[in-house]
């Protein structure tokens, strides 16, 4: 099993990151569970799951979440048997480890890129590289698809998004990967097709977080998941491109 060197998970540069991805993620859970509040998902699960799975991963590593996960399936299914209102079982387990998987994994996967270890602070770089290049292609994307967008991306789930709006911020986003990380003339710590790789692996992951945050609103009948930041809706709506 491959854990973090000891000076990195101790750092007091890395812990902050921690304390943030918590605080977001608990956010952004309370949010996704009062969307769906109506499936009666078990809270405190799913709570306790998103906290421990990020300090599992900056503790020991990503293969560490599995403990917090399967926990969260013991505990899930207690207070389940236990609870006086009731749902369809399935439902109640699926609407808890759904949103305790996409959000609280989301959010420590953040913090294990940052725990990265290797020269140049790689870690550090790499998650710069991730906030910069999804929102690079978020707002390259809104601008050009409000400006110049034609053809729907997918109607039937976000009518808004379109394909002129993908294709820049498809472009913006690697782009913006690409020159965070881009390094001449040794390479170090990654080499130039590194950089163009990572760049256009972030800038698709963006739009299919943003699509499937879309998704669920749909279905669920909602136009934001909160009101936490104002007319930019709730944690979730901001978030929902990085995870």
């Amino acid at each position: 099993m491959t854990t973090n060197p000891p000076f990195l998970r101790n750092s007091a540069l890395a812990i902050p990151t921690g304390v943030l991805a918590g605080a977001v993620g608990l956010l952004a859970l309370h949010e996704f569970y009062a969307m769906v509040r109506d499936l009666r998902p078990l809270v405190p699960a799913g709570f306790a799951a998103v906290l421990a799975s990020i300090v599992a991963v900056h503790q020991g590593g990503v293969a560490w979440v599995a403990g917090p996960l399967v926990a969260m399936l013991v505990l899930s299914f207690w207070l389940s048997a236990v609870a006086e209102v009731r749902q369809p079982a399935v439902v109640q387990l699926g609407a808890t480890a759904f949103g305790a998987v996409w959000i609280g994994l989301g959010f420590a996967f953040l913090v294990a890129v940052r725990d990265l270890p290797g020269q140049h602070g790689l870690g550090k770089e790499l998650l710069l590289a991730v906030l910069l290049g999804v929102w690079a292609s978020d707002v390259a994307a809104y601008a050009i698809g409000r400006l110049f967008g034609r053809r729907l991306l997918a109607a039937e789930i976000s009518p808004a998004k379109t394909i002129e709006g993908f294709l820049a911020g498809l472009v913006a986003g690697t782009a913006t990967v690409f020159f965070t990380l881009y390094r001449e003339p040794h390479g170090d710590p990654l080499s130039t097709l590194h950089a163009l790789e990572f760049g256009v692996a972030i800038a698709l992951a963006a739009p299919i977080g943003d699509l499937l945050e879309s998704y669920v609103k749909r279905d669920m009948g909602v136009k934001d998941t909160g009101r936490l930041l104002g007319g930019h809706g709730g944690m979730l709506d901001r978030s929902d491109a990085i995870l």
